[in-house]
């Protein structure tokens, strides 16, 4: 029982469309389709995440985000950290890494 996935690095980047949007909201929801993609090819789901970090260019993006942070992972809520940072690239508003258990091992 003690198989665990870490995901890091998750940006809001379209992979599909090979953009990214300018809109924190919208680049949270697309950390999270990135993330339970990256899970899913692990065995694990959003719902298996113990632990959340989240890393913000501006502060007042967090309050903005969170209808959609607290939409995620699922009904149990994690461990989670939010930081200020600065990220590689300026279109980039936040990047999101989590540590989930491996479902069914």
């Amino acid at each position: 029982d003690g198989d665990y996935v870490f995901v890091a690095g998750t940006t809001g980047y379209d992979y599909s469309t090979m953009t990214i949007a300018r809109d924190v909201v919208a680049q949270a929801e697309q950390c999270f389709q990135n993330i339970q993609h990256a899970l899913a090819s692990a065995g694990s789901s959003l719902n298996d995440i113990v632990r959340v970090r989240y890393l913000f260019v501006a502060a007042d993006d967090f309050a903005r985000c969170a209808p959609v942070l607290r939409r995620y992972p699922g009904d149990v809520r994690p461990a989670a950290t939010v930081q200020l940072t600065q990220l590689l690239d300026e279109k980039m508003l936040l990047e999101i890494e989590v540590t989930a258990r491996v479902s069914g091992r």
